[in-house]
């Protein structure tokens, strides 16, 4: 009710004895106490506070020296908004043409922050129709966009000049692609290429993606203006990421394939590839997006099926490099991929693989009889089924055999093993029971080598390698970053990480005290290293610049021998520091 408003007797009695205000029914009650003498736990009922909550009113009003019950706060003058702060001055500006953003910018260099959308606004308000579009040179100077140059391999100069690139580490593999002679690789491979970029160049451009660490292909726009990635490549300049994101597109699984078996070729009676043991593996690429291509698999990253690329992985347990790897796998065919890893190494080597570990999620029990017919020894793990578990639990604590594993640094050493003989599919199989292995349940072992138990359980244990390779792969060599939905790029994808992944296991053994180090660490430690360039008459230069881990690599057998680069027309590249 307003304070002019007319009210009767028994309206202006209520207004006292029912106050609606919080602040005034504060006041009727304190009086009522402390003037009228009425007891706390009345006044508290009449006026709707509990008895404590009163006690607290009374308590807090005998200790304000001032208290305030129906002083009103007067609103001061509105202050003015920026905009109408600016409106003059916007006018007078856009009468000397200028644009929305040259004022906008004009009033934040005056300290006004007003946006070019908020200016607009304005000069639509005063009836000021938009500008014409200029032209680029009619426009004030300021940063803009640069164009850089198109790769073109016909422009490529080893003029004598000197600069300085964040990308010192990537001349560090140069010796092992010589070695490797990459160049005969694409060549063979038949890898698409065009006068501007040969077939060479651009494979050497898409590897030293994945030797950096270039998550996605638009990232390479930061990086295209450094002439070291440019030099390492043999380009002129770095190619965009349009180049990269449609250079895979005409490459089929068959090419990719060719692409590993001839890089096996060059591994030839290198130990990254001894061939003596092989740990195999599917993972699950997710796909975060529709296409009609791409099938649910489980990822177990996100304990759920989603759509994703399934890639069968094979890891050299010795080399402790990727070897094989296959992104054309559709559902159904994922039990007979380990045949064809079988034949691709029959085919790239001449004989079989000698050993396979695996889980027991890779193939089917029939085609472990398979295996074994063919002569090829495996450890397997077995689900651990309702009845296999009380099975365990059923055996006497005699049955079981106390062994002592021989890795120092395990830190459970001494596992309890029972063994069996099962049949399966008309083959003799050891199955192993193993306690204490740092499993809250029993490990079921599935084999057919005839090694003893301790020999047997430790290659098992080292199986956690290619889960640490993929993990590696994953997180350093974006195995998870799609560049296409469509699986057969995927492939190329694949096939540049098991290239990546080897040159990175040959540079570790270069490196003192890195052999066993994955390659984010040994990125981030030896590769990630800038350098000045000098390129003189015949030849090229690079001195790394001082960091903690230079001396790793002056002690290496890179440092100040000259390799003879055939892609810079032959022009010795010495490594210095």
């Amino acid at each position: 009710m307003g304070i002019g408003a007319f009210k009767d007797l028994t309206q202006s009695r209520q207004f006292f004895l029912e106050p609606s205000h919080p602040k005034q029914r504060q006041y009727e009650a304190l009086r009522a106490y402390f003037v009228e003498s009425k007891p706390s736990n009345r006044v508290a009922a009449e006026f709707g506070y509990s008895p404590g909550a009163f006690r607290v009113l009374c308590h807090e009003f005998r200790r304000n020296p001032h208290p305030s019950f129906f002083a009103s706060s007067r609103r001061g003058p509105p202050a003015r908004s920026r905009k109408a702060t600016a409106r003059n001055r916007i006018i007078e500006l856009r009468k000397k043409n200028h644009s929305v953003y040259e004022i906008s910018e004009i009033l934040k260099d005056g300290g006004i922050r007003l946006s070019p959308t908020a200016v607009r606004q304005i000069l639509h308000e005063e009836g000021f129709a938009p500008l014409p579009r200029r032209l680029d040179d009619e426009r004030p100077e300021y940063p803009r966009p640069t164009i850089e140059p198109v790769a073109d391999v016909r422009a490529f100069s080893l003029a004598p000049c000197r600069f300085t690139t964040r990308f010192g580490g990537l001349f560090l593999f140069i010796p092992d692609l010589i070695q490797l002679n990459i160049d005969h690789l694409a060549a063979s491979a038949h890898l698409p290429g065009s006068r501007m970029i040969p077939a060479a160049h651009a494979l050497r451009a898409c590897l030293s993606l994945k030797l950096w660490s270039i998550e996605r292909k638009s990232h390479i726009m930061s990086l295209v203006s450094d002439e070291g990635l440019a030099l390492f490549a043999g380009l002129n300049v770095s190619p965009k990421k349009s180049y990269f994101s449609e250079y895979s597109s005409p490459i089929q699984s068959e090419t990719a394939l060719r692409i590993l078996a001839l890089w096996h070729e060059q591994l030839q009676g290198d130990s990254l590839l001894a061939g003596n043991s092989f740990d195999l593996d599917f993972h699950s690429v997710p796909y975060y997006g529709e296409h009609p291509v791409v099938e649910r698999h489980y990822v177990s990253a996100r304990s759920r099926r989603q759509p994703s690329i399934l890639v069968f992985l094979a890891h050299d347990a010795d080399g402790r490099a990727f070897c094989y790897s296959n992104a054309n796998i559709r559902k159904g065919e994922e039990a007979e991929e380990i045949f064809r890893f079988i034949a691709f190494w029959k085919k790239t080597h001449g004989k079989l693989p000698a050993h396979l570990v695996f889980d027991s999620r890779l193939t089917t029990l029939a085609n472990l009889a398979r295996l074994d017919g063919m002569g090829i020894t495996f450890i397997t793990l077995r689900r651990r089924s309702p009845s296999m578990l009380k099975e365990i639990s059923q055996l006497p604590a005699s049955a079981w055999r106390r062994i002592t594993l021989e890795v120092p640094t395990r830190k459970f050493q001494t596992p309890k093993v029972y063994e069996q003989k099962i049949q399966i599919h008309g083959k003799l199989f050891r199955q192993l029971y193993v306690q204490d292995l740092g499993h809250d349940q029993p490990t079921i072992l599935l084999t057919n080598d005839s090694q003893s138990h301790v020999k047997l359980i430790t290659r098992y244990a080292q199986r956690m390698l290619v889960e640490n390779a993929i993990s590696d792969a994953v997180r350093f060599f974006h195995m998870d970053a799609l560049s296409s939905a469509v699986g057969l790029k995927v492939d190329f994808d694949m096939a540049l990480l098991v290239m990546a992944s080897g040159l990175y296991r040959r540079l570790a053994r270069r490196m003192r005290g890195y052999r066993d180090a994955q390659a984010r660490q040994l990125f981030r430690d030896i590769v990630d290293s800038p350098a000045t360039i000098a390129i003189t008459e015949g030849e090229i230069f690079v001195q790394f610049h001082r960091r903690a881990h230079l001396p790793i690599i002056l002690a290496s057998d890179l440092i100040n021998k000259p390799v003879s680069v055939p892609w810079w027309s032959n022009y010795s590249l010495y490594l210095t520091a």
